[in-house]
């Protein structure tokens, strides 16, 4: 095993590598750049390395830095986690070739699979059901103009290089389709490092559903099952949930040995994740591989009743996988909604500012992996999410409801989140009724608008509070209000300077 492990991520997710290593005796690295000196990940690591100025590329996507950084500190592997370099086969080549174990698929099997048109391919070799599309990058405009015509619009540019619904656009029409592939272009060479694009065909309100894999180096490969990320914005998912309420047992094995055997073909190991697309007639079509943890993962782990990413860094260190196929089973339903940085009245833009007061949720079976407190300053640099609330439950409905009650006790103040609108998404009739699809919230929450009634009377309440250093006093807003003891009320009795 490991004695050290490097995090070459940020935010909520470095935070949950280094929780897994601690548990495991395994020291952590942390790396930072010029905007991350106070960041939680880089308070709980062992040890942290500035890498470079804020912009990714400098960064967090700096491959030189980070190689360097590991070796410095005589870390010996790095979890990349999701995001940033987690896809690039050649950041894994250059671990390999630095004596460091890249926690993840190898160089090759990440090309294959890391790379969106590679892996189209390679789930063509064995027959999966694939969405149209073109099985190459496309260099010229017009490749993308014949490819395009060929599928028929509507279209979706795709960047090839990574997931997390960067560089995604909806083409409808021809004269879209310029201006589009070079936004796409931009915005995956500023995610990823590689501006490299393709077009599949668009499908319309559609059920997105994901199979969680892993594979060690011994023959051993499973699934654990599925989960439902249908609710998105921008392409991107905000809220996910397992099991799936459009799957049942047939369809679910169906799903599930495409899954592992897309892996097993591309001789991948480490953790995975299968995607599909689910038509209204409950057909399904490979989607991509993401080479990588997802965000998501926390609902496979209480429900699987497993640690993901432990079980990432054991693979990595080349042990077996302890279960087989045969042993494995849902139990529960679990929800997760993830919480970003944005304005959903205003397009979900980016709401960068100063966290002025964190309280999370608490109570049975209501975990939270965030990655702010009170007090920090979220930058405009990087992907605005901030935290992912994850409720489990014996079914979906109490799931559902213990959702509802942890968002109501979410508090972030000072900078607007989307805590109040996945209240609402959750609370929806037809999220209840989980008739859900891609475009749930275009069809049924286009216009949102946050519930005003006593919002700012209790903003202003708990922002006095806190700039006060003690609970705000009674102002009508009960329960509703932090409950939690300051550190000076809870130290007992003491004096300065006393002996």
């Amino acid at each position: 095993m490991f004695k050290k492990i490097l995090i070459a991520n940020r935010g909520e997710i470095a935070l949950r590598v280094i929780r897994a290593s601690r548990e495991m005796g395994i020291a952590t690295v942390a790396v930072y750049s010029a905007v991350d000196r106070g960041a939680r990940h880089v308070q709980m690591a062992d040890e942290a390395v500035f890498i470079g100025p804020p912009p990714p590329l400098e960064s967090y996507l700096n491959i030189d830095a980070i190689v360097s950084a590991a070796k410095s500190t005589g870390a010996e592997a790095i979890h990349p986690g999701y995001g940033f370099l987690a896809e690039n086969p050649q950041f894994a080549r250059r671990c390999e070739e630095s004596d460091l174990v890249f926690i993840g698929p190898d160089s090759r099997a990440l090309a294959l699979v890391g790379d969106k048109v590679a892996s189209r391919k390679a789930a063509a070799g064995i027959k999966a059901p694939l969405i149209p599309g073109m099985m190459a990058v496309g260099k010229a405009l017009r490749e993308f103009e014949e490819a395009a015509k060929r599928i028929g619009y509507p279209i979706l540019i795709k960047a090839s290089g990574g997931g997390g619904g960067k560089g995604m656009h909806i083409v409808r029409s021809p004269k879209e389709l310029s201006s589009a592939i070079e936004t796409s272009r931009r915005e995956a060479r500023s995610a990823f490092g590689d501006d490299s694009v393709y077009l599949e065909k668009y499908l319309e309100q559609p059920r997105h559903v994901e199979f969680q894999v892993l594979a060690d180096r011994h023959g051993g490969i499973v699934h654990l099952f599925e989960r439902e990320c249908s609710i998105q914005r921008r392409h991107q998912k905000i809220l996910e949930e397992t099991p799936s309420v459009a799957l049942d047992d047939k369809l679910r094995r169906r799903m599930g040995e495409t899954a592992v055997a897309i892996i097993k073909a591309a001789n991948y190991h480490n953790a995975g994740t299968v995607e599909f697309l689910l038509d209204k007639d409950r057909n399904f079509y490979f989607l991509e591989v993401n080479a990588r943890i997802q965000v998501e993962h926390p609902i496979t782990e209480m429900v699987m009743g497993v640690d993901l990413v432990k079980l990432q860094i054991r693979i990595a260190s080349g042990e077996a996988l302890p279960f087989q196929q045969s042993d494995l089973k849902q139990r529960g339903h679990a929800i997760e909604c993830r919480i970003y940085a944005e304005n959903p009245e205003q397009g979900f833009l980016p709401s960068p500012g100063k966290i002025l007061l964190v309280e999370e949720p608490e109570g049975p079976n209501i975990r939270c992996d965030s990655g702010i407190y009170s007090g920090i300053e979220v930058t405009p640099h990087y992907d605005p999410i901030l935290s992912k609330l994850i409720v489990w439950s014996e079914d979906r409905e109490s799931a559902r409801r213990r959702m509802i009650s942890a968002l109501s006790d979410y508090v972030i103040l000072g900078i607007p989140t989307t805590v109040a609108f996945l209240t609402d998404v959750v609370s929806h009739p037809e999220f209840a009724a989980g008739n859900t699809h891609t475009h749930f919230i275009e069809q049924y929450l286009p216009q949102w608008r946050k519930d005003e009634r006593d919002g700012n009377l209790l903003e202003i309440a708990l922002i006095a509070g806190a700039l006060a250093g003690s609970q705000p006093s009674s102002v009508g807003v009960r329960e509703q209000m932090p409950r939690r003891p300051t550190p000076w009320q809870t130290a007992g009795k003491w004096t300065i300077g006393g002996s």
